[in-house]
């Protein structure tokens, strides 16, 4: 039996900053909601998370990453029940903030750059094929429509002290899933 772990109210907001290219060198926190919020990837028990097989597919398919897109790199990450938060690095573009021809150089080496949206939008196509499939041959719990929501939240990690604090966010979401507005397991 699939888990709603959220109640369905929209809270749809248009997180990308309009003139920002999202292919610029940089850090970036991302956070990937299953759509309904659906536990699909596991539980969370005493402040940790015990992952299922989807959920272990989930976290593969993240740590691929860098071999489909070169100019990636992953830093922390954490599969939730019903989500996902990672970082994501570009390397190889020009400096966050900076808007330099870098990328475009014409260098037979240079990195075909991809945005953000890009890479996230493969990674919700890869994982969806694989939960499918899993579905189909293991009996996953099935969803209904789509597997992620149709957006996602990032966030521009600006300087060390902001990544040092989505670092330890991330390594302390499984102790605060009790807390957490979308699980509706949680102890009151």
């Amino acid at each position: 039996m699939t888990r709603v772990c959220a109640n369905n109210s929209p809270r749809r907001r248009l997180a990308r900053l309009k003139s920002y290219d999202y292919a610029l060198n940089g850090a970036y926190y991302v956070t990937i909601v299953t759509k309904n919020r659906l536990c699909l990837f596991g539980d969370v028990t005493n402040d940790a998370v015990q992952l299922n097989d989807a959920g272990k597919m989930i976290a593969a398919q993240w740590r691929t990453l860098p071999t489909k897109f070169p100019n990636t790199q992953l830093d922390e990450f954490i599969v939730m029940p019903n989500h996902i938060h990672g970082i994501i690095i570009f390397v190889g573009a020009s400096l966050v903030g900076a808007h330099s021809n870098a990328s475009n150089s014409g260098d037979k080496n240079d990195i075909p750059t991809k945005k953000l949206g890009d890479v996230i939008g493969a990674y919700k196509s890869l994982t969806t094929v694989a939960f499918v499939q899993g579905v189909k041959t293991l009996k996953w719990p099935p969803f209904s429509e789509k597997l992620w929501q149709r957006n996602y939240y990032e966030h521009i990690i600006r300087n060390d002290k902001d990544l040092l604090s989505i670092q330890q966010y991330i390594t302390d979401n499984p102790a605060r899933w009790n807390e957490d507005p979308d699980n509706l397991q949680k102890i009151t």
